[in-house]
């Protein structure tokens, strides 16, 4: 191989690569493309030979290049080729790799001269090679030959522009010695795409092959046409040598001998060929790896520092010490116990914001679940005044009585009290299944040790299942309380009097006027498929009315319904469909909305179903009760009373109600009491206090605090993983150290591209082949005049005397007032146009 600062830059790369394999990351550098721009034959694949140090692209006159060869240099530990539209084989002979690459672009543009934007994809996997991608674009051309489309010239500069426009590309605007400069299509296509010239190169090539007397010294050191990174000369091999099978490693030595003897070149030639010309791209790719750096840095650095607080216990870790052992297990009791009073009582560090746990949970079973399963039990009115008239008949017994019984009124409280026994247990239920919740959750914390986690779960739970059994005990024994004395001394109570001349009609408890209870998303499921199917919108719930909007901006209102005789009932989940689903009916058998008798709203969740219940009871939408019991004794239930019960079964109720009512808000009170008081504070304190204890008397030391194979494990990694982190980051470090940036070369005065650019397509063009039009004298390529305004000496252009051809008169030259200098020869139909600034001796 050739290049030997690529082979430099190499380790540095591997060194990166396996620092963050071993962190099991990969190392994003992203070296920058390296694309060859020139005119056709300009030498474009020999410089891109050079810089790979192999010789395997195809070669000759004319267009060799026709289809754009992507080529990937791919670091591996052997040698080989392979073709992306020939996976299955690899290449060894790079002989093969070229007839491969001329087979393949005949195959896709014929064998006339046709081009193609198809790229070939070719990876050169080598022990001595960057991953790089490199690009061997068509030649610019401006007349189609062969097989090649009229606009051959926009298809080959619009392939080209694909290539370069990218920001991290490099470009090598290849340009022979023997044309002229200021004509240079590779050179505009890059100021096209790289207007600060921080990515163009400027290539001059075939220095070998001007006339003599002329040179491209004043190009060369950037004095002509300035290009902000200057031009690097190089002098590849001929065809002869090609196809004389010389190699490059000799026609670098003939390179180098050729700029050491040059006149011109010797005082530069240490800035000059390939060998410069692959430092000066490896020093490119050096600058992005350590522009690649920081970053790289930051994230390691982020990483360790993360990493730093846990891996400080692990350090000086013995898994068999016992006072490890026993710090250890205090300190997990000691944490266990602050998270399960966190989750319970609430804390403002580590918020779940996806789903409710813990207190919070406890809070809705207490104030919204709780609320709906008294009201769920709510007496039915008919069955009511049912047992109210037996009460009282039978408590008359075969006389009629005049007075209205007090015994009656007790009778049928009790039995309204007894009622809730049943939804006060299930609330007790409900939270021990929410504590029990939260232990596991905060076991979690102890999974590196399963025993300990194992028997602090169980003890825990145990507890909790005996505080269970005094709990309800106590729930029980207030039911029994409330029921062994009806006080109707109560202030709230509406006594006798006011209940004789209370309303028949059962007066709903409504919140205040236009207070909203609730907003949130709800889904009508049963809109028809005609109609658009179940859609989702913003349902806002006050205490007069239930109202949905398109969205929660609530500008559209889709409708609004007064709560009058509402009521809910549940609907049992569809097969396909994974939402709760209740429904909202009328009860004097009325349209709820458009054509339906009821609306169907489904949530995702039971929970989301009983919260929205629960809001429902506070507007005083109540659900639907249980009318079997009616059915089965409809012929029973139809007997008539002596307008005198009636007064006295209507007193009575209204007692009950108003007493009930008073039993009910004692109870809501003193069920989250005495919960808190029984269960949920003394399994806190039992856990800070008896905890320990316990944990002891369950098992020895050792065995509780036996380690998992998976904490080892991942102590293990954690240490290779922050050992790794810090390799990584003193390698960073060396590279910083032992390599060097190169600065930006300061802008140039290159308005010289736009001015060359701005002229007539036909400027004057010099004679550079050595064979000319028969009748023309040859052109001697000596001393040419000056630009315009420069004083020349008189003699200077003696070669240039020969008389222009005749009928074909050429414009006036810019020396026509002076006929010492009379205009050289012209090139028929080509108008006279000498660039300006060009002094004596440069090859156009």
């Amino acid at each position: 191989m050739g290049n030997r600062g690529m082979e430099e830059l190499i380790p540095l790369v591997n060194k990166l690569q396996d620092a963050f394999s071993s962190i099991g990351q990969s190392c994003h550098l992203d070296l920058p493309q390296i694309a060859v721009v020139g005119g056709q034959s300009a030498g474009k694949s020999s410089v891109l030979e050079n810089f790979v140090g192999r010789d395997f692209l195809p070669r000759g006159s004319g267009i060799v290049t026709r289809r754009p060869l992507i080529l990937q240099l791919i670091f591996s530990k052997t040698e080989y080729a392979e073709f992306l539209h020939c996976k299955s084989k690899k290449f060894t002979d790079f002989d093969e790799v070229r007839q491969e690459i001329e087979a393949e672009t005949d195959r896709v543009t014929g064998t006339n001269k046709g081009i193609s934007p198809v790229p070939i994809n070719l990876r050169v996997y080598s022990p001595h090679v960057l991953n790089l991608t490199l690009i061997d674009l068509p030649g610019i051309t401006k007349v189609p030959v062969g097989d090649q489309p009229p606009d051959i010239e926009y298809q080959i500069k619009d392939m080209i522009l694909q290539f370069i426009s990218r920001e991290s590309s490099l470009i090598l605007a290849v340009t022979p010695a023997n044309m002229d400069l200021a004509n240079s299509d590779a050179l505009k296509l890059a100021k096209e795409v790289d207007p600060q010239g921080l990515r163009t190169i400027g290539v001059i090539t075939k220095l070998d092959l001007m006339d003599e007397g002329t040179d491209a010294r004043d190009v060369l050191e950037n004095k002509l046409l300035p290009l902000r990174r200057g031009y690097i000369g190089v002098v590849n091999r001929s065809q002869k040598d090609i196809e004389g099978k010389k190699d490059i490693r000799a026609a670098l030595a003939a390179e180098r001998k050729f700029f050491l003897s040059h006149p011109a070149y010797r005082h530069m030639a240490d800035r000059m060929g390939t060998p410069h010309l692959q430092k000066t791209l490896n020093q490119q790719l050096t600058n992005h790896i350590r522009e690649s750096l920081p970053a790289l840095r930051s994230k390691l650095q982020s990483q360790l520092l993360s990493l730093e607080k846990e891996v400080e216990e692990y350090k000086n870790f013995r898994p068999d010490d016992p006072t490890r052992k026993t710090k250890a297990l205090l300190q997990m009791v000691q944490q266990f116990g602050v998270d399960f009073e966190k989750r319970i009582e609430g804390s403002g560090d580590q918020v779940d914001t996806l789903e409710l746990s813990g207190g919070a949970r406890i809070n809705r079973i207490f104030h919204e679940r709780f609320p709906f399963e008294l009201v769920k039990m709510e007496f039915d009115e008919k069955d009511l005044r049912r047992e109210i008239s037996y009460a009282i008949k039978n408590i008359h017994g075969v006389r009629t009585g005049l007075f209205t019984p007090d015994l009656a009124f007790e009778a049928i409280v009790k039995k309204q009290v007894v009622k809730l026994k049943e939804p006060c247990l299930k609330c007790v239920d409900l939270v021990i299944q929410e504590l029990i919740n939260t232990v596991r959750q905060c076991t979690s914390k102890l999974s590196s040790y399963p025993r300990l986690r194992e028997e602090t779960e169980r003890i825990v739970t145990t507890y909790i299942r005996e505080r269970e059994g005094r709990t309800k005990d106590q729930i029980l024994l207030l039911i029994d309380i409330e029921q062994s004395y009806i006080n109707t001394n109560h202030e709230d109570f509406i006594g006798f009097a006011n209940a004789q001349q209370r309303s028949t009609q059962l007066n709903k408890k409504r919140a205040i006027p236009n207070q909203v209870i609730r907003r949130g998303w709800l889904t009508i499921n049963n809109i028809s498929l005609m109609k658009g199917g179940s859609k989702e919108y913003w349902f806002v719930l006050t205490a007069e009315s239930l109202s949905w909007y398109k969205d929660e901006e609530e500008k559209e209102k889709k409708y609004m319904l007064p709560l009058d005789n509402l009521k809910i009932r549940d609907v049992e989940k569809g097969f396909m469909s994974n939402k709760h689903v209740f429904a909202i009916f009328n009860t004097e058998q009325r349209n709820v909305y458009k054509d339906l008798r009821q609306i169907e709203l489904a949530c995702d969740s039971q929970e989301d179903v009983d919260s929205w219940k629960a809001s429902f009871l506070r507007a005083g939408v109540y659900p639907e009760k249980d009318q079997a019991e009616n059915e089965d004794g409809a012929q029973e239930n139809t007997f008539s009373m002596d307008p005198q019960l009636e007064r006295q079964v209507e007193t009575i109720r209204n007692l009950v109600d108003s007493y009930v009512a008073i039993i009910n808000k004692s109870i809501r009170d003193l069920m989250p009491k005495t919960i808190m008081h029984l269960m949920i504070n003394n399994t806190k304190a039992f856990i800070h206090h008896e905890l320990l204890a316990y944990l002891y008397s369950s098992a020895d030391q050792s065995s509780l605090m036996e380690e998992s194979a998976d904490q080892a494990q991942r102590r293990d990694d954690m240490l290779r993983m922050y050992h790794a982190l810090k390799e990584a980051l003193n390698i960073i470090g060396d590279i910083s150290t032992s390599t060097v940036s190169t600065p930006v070369p300061p802008p140039v005065d290159d308005t010289w591209l736009q001015s060359a650019s701005s002229h007539s397509p036909t400027p004057q063009r010099r004679p550079v082949s050595s064979i000319h039009p028969p009748g023309r004298p040859p052109a001697v390529r000596g001393p040419t005049p000056g630009p315009p305004l420069i004083p020349v000496p008189v003699g200077a252009a003696a070669s240039f005397s020969a008389p222009p051809i005749p009928s074909r008169p050429g414009p006036q030259s810019v020396f026509a007032n002076n006929d010492l200098f009379p205009a050289p020869p012209q090139i028929p139909s080509r108008p006279v146009r000498i660039p300006p600034g060009i002094p004596p001796g440069v090859p156009r």
